[in-house]
Parts: C-alpha cells; structure tokens; sequence
C-alpha cells in the first residue's frame, strides 16, 4: 500500500517547493519513476513540475506541453513532461510515445493522468491537487515508497 503525504500549499511558490522536494527524493532512488499528476483546469500541475525542473538542478523553462503533448527537459535522468488533456483513447495515447518514455529511465511528469489512469503503471507516484482557495491548494501524495 502506498505511503499517503498530505500538503497544504498557500502559493505557488510552495508548490513549486513540493515539487523539487519530490525531484530531490526521486534523484536519490535513480532511475525512472513516473509522477501522476491529477487535478483541473489552474490547480498548480505546472507549477509543481516546474518545482520538479528546478529540483532536479535544470535550467529548463518549463510550460505545459497542451498542444505538443511533449516536453523533454533533459538531465540524468531525463526529466520529461506530458500533458495528456487532448488525448482521448489509446489511439492517441499511443502516437505520444508515451510507452516509449516508461522503458527510457527517464522520470515522467504526466498532467491530466486521469485521462490515462488505466495506462499509468502500478507504481506510480500520484499527486491528487484540490483547490482551497485563490492561491491555496492541498496536494495529496500517494507514494509507492
């Protein structure tokens, strides 16, 4: 059963924060991990990904990847970024390269993982992001470690 870790987030700087504290964590296991990501339209995904980036010592500027599904931010690991709100079937699923990424060793950040929660891999770390307020939010971390 996965480890549950409950944070309440007062700004986007802390959840930036949350992020790099998780790329720290995932730095020092190695390898590949994929970061699940669930939670609407302005919640702070990318935020928390761009917390990942810097976490993860990169330079990179990091954006949600809505319309090229894709964002490889390089690393070692490789940190990649998907944006799955456009992909609406294992159809599309499958032309992102998706499957590709989970055999590369990269560490994969997936917004919108609801749109594939049946492709995600059992061990995946998810963050559940619940609006409290304007700036607010709780984040709720499943952890397979």
């Amino acid at each position: 059963m996965p480890a549950e870790h409950i944070l309440d987030s007062r700004c986007v700087r802390e959840t930036e924060q949350a992020g790099a504290q998780l790329a720290q964590q995932l730095a020092q296991r190695g390898g590949g991990a994929v970061v699940a990501l669930f939670g609407g339209m302005g919640m702070g995904k990318t935020a928390f990904v761009r917390g990942m980036a810097a976490g993860f010592g990169l330079k990179a500027e990091v954006s949600s990847p809505t319309f090229s599904l894709v964002n490889e931010y390089g690393g070692h690991p490789p940190f990649v970024h998907f944006d799955m709100y456009r992909v609406s079937g294992w159809d599309d699923l499958m032309t992102t390269g998706f499957f590709d990424y989970l055999d590369s060793g990269a560490v994969i950040a997936v917004e919108w993982s609801e749109r594939i929660e049946t492709a995600l891999p059992a061990d995946s770390v998810r963050v559940y992001f619940e609006r409290l307020g304007d700036e607010e939010r709780r984040l709720t971390f499943y952890l397979p470690f």
